[in-house]
């Protein structure tokens, strides 16, 4: 039977939709944890991840990660009681547990074979973290038979007469088996805050003929003596809260902390005792172990919370304010259109726009003010889509820690990751296909960037390395930056690399940043000898490729010493971008609006020739490199005179400013990016092109690009020109 017309292909989908999110979570809990933030509230959050995952899992009966998940869960749950230290050697097998569990949830989505005995000695691991704890636990088989009532004396409770005590009626709903959840963890928890008596309840239970295994029959009453609050017994059921009917109330009449309860001598519902048990749920459940009855106490009842499928996948918690945020899960497929026809909007106001202008209409005419209003809609409409495929890089983050985790077990270094700007958001797209470059460049930065714990002691460096993966909204793009606190390049080792493979000519000359680009060349590789991570010559000039792919640039900065950073330079999306189109040399153009300062009109003092075919111009006392777009881009020869040419001053992410000489501008609008594909040659300084407003092809340039092309402005001579102005 195929998926669409499976019932539960959606509900599962829904699952691991939902496990994303409570991995995602529990990676947030674990750095919290290894950050030093052991309060109760971090280390339920790790737990209801994990219990979350096992309950859902449960329900659709994948065995390999219910085990798994329950062994995680079970240490977790002797943290949470505090009979546990979560110290760094703990910390380090709940990340590996974490990166388990994920795989875990990996296969179980991709419908892999796990095999047999995936994991064992993970489980050892965490079994070895309880130790002799899990002795002291009480067991299942510790429950007495039907009939018998429960004491579970806990050692030094104060039995003075001010002590408080609680009658809590527990009853669980059908929802709370189907989503993993155990009645006997719930009561061994209460029983830790106090002396406790434990009541089973089975008078519901039907006879044999009549019994539905999924159905719950039965329900407790627990008398517990303990100088706590009522909130902090609810506490406990925080994780069921909607999935169950609880009750509490205090012996000696007190009235609840809930304001919203009956007060204690309200009249017991007979009616609602007497309900018909709910239909079976689809999914197989644990069954709970049964108690004794014994004469019922007269308790309030409570009307149960229904519960909302979110609280059946995803961690309990309580009921929030109203407008609270809700969320639509949409197929990526539609989204995808809904972008392309967007795309096709744009294209065709574009084209209106050019239509009505070509007409010769006033511009006060009803049909230009309405074409305005179209204007100011299709671009709200563009920004809002935009805004739906924008994600933050947290998930993409976390994937890097692992990686981080991996690489440094496998070079044997003591690495600290450091994430700064999880919240920036970025096209998914863009975050989807920066996971390879990442990384290669993390890994890198592990094996090549960090030194060995000896050297970086030698040097009088903290032993532990650290590597830093930022990410910040910078000028329209996004910046990316992997930097580590390492050795820096050793240059003269990369020049004689470069030299010795032939990569360059034995007596090139070049600059720090020349030798720094070196790494981007195919083969090219320090690594002394070939391991897991490095040393194959494949690493570096592939993320440079998958950059540019992406209409983005990498750059690196290196202090020996100190640290190398790499920072990437992206566009916010791949679909649409705010250009200034410009006439070249009779060719049509499209500049980044967000590069462009401001445009000039060249006088006959404003230019200044370094040597021939280099030239400055004079902006504010300072100056900026001259370059004529038309000459670079192969369009036309050299201009006999600059003066009275139309200049764009442009101002790139690193600072870097440029003069860019062009023949005339035609408007700043919204244009549809069209990638070029494979099939055309990848020309230095074209990032895209688009369709403009008549059905024209006009291509994208990437200023940064172009200037990088141009053969390196000497800025040498342009530190010398400023001084002889200056001297003049």
């Amino acid at each position: 039977m195929s998926d669409s017309n499976d019932p539960m292909a959606e509900i599962r989908a829904s699952f691991f939709i939902e496990c994303d999110e409570l991995l995602e979570a529990l990676q947030d809990g674990l750095e919290q944890l290894s950050e030093g933030a052991d309060d109760p509230e971090t280390i339920n959050i790790v737990f209801r991840a994990v219990h979350s995952i096992k309950g859902g899992a449960g329900a659709f009966g994948l065995e390999s990660l219910v085990r798994f998940a329950h062994s995680y869960e079970t240490v977790l749950d002797e943290v949470r009681s505090g009979k546990l230290d979560a110290d760094s050697e703990a910390q380090k097998v709940f990340y590996q547990a974490a990166d388990h569990l994920s795989d875990l949830v990996r296969m179980s989505r991709d419908g892999e074979e796990i095999p047999a005995n995936d994991g064992e000695d993970l489980i050892a691991a965490l079994n070895a973290l309880v130790g002799d704890l899990a002795q002291d636990d009480v067991e299942p088989e510790d429950f007495q038979p039907l009939g018998v009532a429960i004491s579970l004396d806990l050692p030094a409770v104060d039995d003075a007469p001010a002590t408080p005590v609680f009658l809590v009626d527990f009853k669980p709903g059908q929802e709370l088996f189907a989503t993993g959840n155990e009645p006997q963890m719930l009561l061994r928890n209460l029983c830790d805050l106090g002396q406790a008596e434990v009541t089973c309840h089975v008078a519901d239970l039907p006879h044999l003929d009549q019994l539905a295994p999924e159905t719950p029959y039965f329900h407790w009453t627990i008398r517990l003596e303990a100088a706590i609050s009522e909130a902090e017994i609810r506490d406990v059921f925080e994780f069921v809260d909607g999935l169950c009917e609880l009750t509490v109330t205090q012996e000696n009449g007190a009235a609840p902390d809930n304001p919203d309860l009956p007060a204690p001598d309200a009249p017991v519902n007979d009616e609602a005792d007497a309900a018909p048990p709910p239909e079976p749920a689809p999914a197989p459940v644990e069954p709970a172990t049964a108690q004794a009855p014994k004469p019922d106490l007269e308790l309030v009842p409570t009307t149960p919370k229904p519960a909302s499928p979110a609280d059946k996948t995803s961690p309990a918690k309580p009921s929030g304010p109203a407008g609270q945020k809700s969320v639509v899960r949409v197929d990526l497929e539609r989204i995808e259109r809904l972008v392309n026809l967007v795309g096709e909007l744009v294209i065709n106001q574009a084209m209106l726009a050019q239509s009505l202008d070509q007409a010769g209409l006033s511009p006060h005419s009803d049909a230009m003010n309405g074409l305005e209003e179209f204007q100011r809609l299709t671009r709200d409409i563009q920004d809002s889509v935009m805004m739906i495929r924008a994600q933050p890089v947290k998930s993409l983050f976390q994937r890097m820690s692992r990686i981080v985790r991996e690489a440094s077990a496998a070079v044997r270094k003591e690495v600290r990751f450091v994430t700064d700007g999880e919240a920036t958001e970025v096209d998914k797209t863009v975050i989807e296909r920066l996971a390879d470059p990442l990384t290669h460049m993390i890994r890198n930065a592990v094996d090549h960037g960090l030194e060995s714990t000896e050297d970086r002691t030698a040097a009088g460096k903290n032993p532990v390395g650290q590597v830093r993966l930022s990410a910040a909204h910078r000028s329209g793009r996004v910046i990316i930056e992997v930097a580590d606190d390492g050795g820096g390049i050793n240059r003269p080792r990369v020049l004689g690399i470069a030299k010795s493979k032939g990569l360059i000519p034995a007596d090139a000359t070049l600059s720090d940043g020349e030798i720094d680009n070196l790494l981007f060349l195919p083969g090219f590789s320090t690594a002394s000898e070939v391991s897991d991570l490095s040393g194959r010559g494949v690493g570096m000039d592939v993320v440079k490729t998958s950059i540019q792919q992406l209409g983005g640039r990498i750059t690196i900065t290196s202090e020996k010493g100190k640290g190398t950073s790499f920072s990437i330079s992206l566009p916010l999306t791949l679909a649409v971008l705010d250009g200034m189109v410009v006439n070249v040399a009779g060719e049509t153009l499209v500049l980044p609006l967000n590069v462009v300062v401001e445009t000039l009109s060249l006088g006959p003092d404003d230019v200044q020739m370094l040597r021939p075919g280099a030239h400055v111009v004079r902006v504010r006392g300072g100056f900026v490199p001259l370059y004529d777009l038309g000459v670079m881009l192969g369009y036309r020869a050299p201009r006999d005179s600059l003066e009275k040419a139309i200049v764009l001053l442009i101002s790139l992410e690193d600072g870097t400013r440029a003069a860019l000489v062009i023949d005339g501008i035609q408007d700043q609008r919204q244009v549809v990016i069209k990638g070029l594909d494979d099939s055309f040659y990848r020309a230095p300084g074209i990032a895209a092109a688009t369709i403009l407003g008549d059905g024209r092809i006009a291509l994208i340039l990437d200023p940064a690009d172009v200037i990088a092309a141009s053969g390196n402005f000497p800025q040498a001579d342009l530190s010398i020109m400023e001084r002889k102005v200056v001297n003049d």
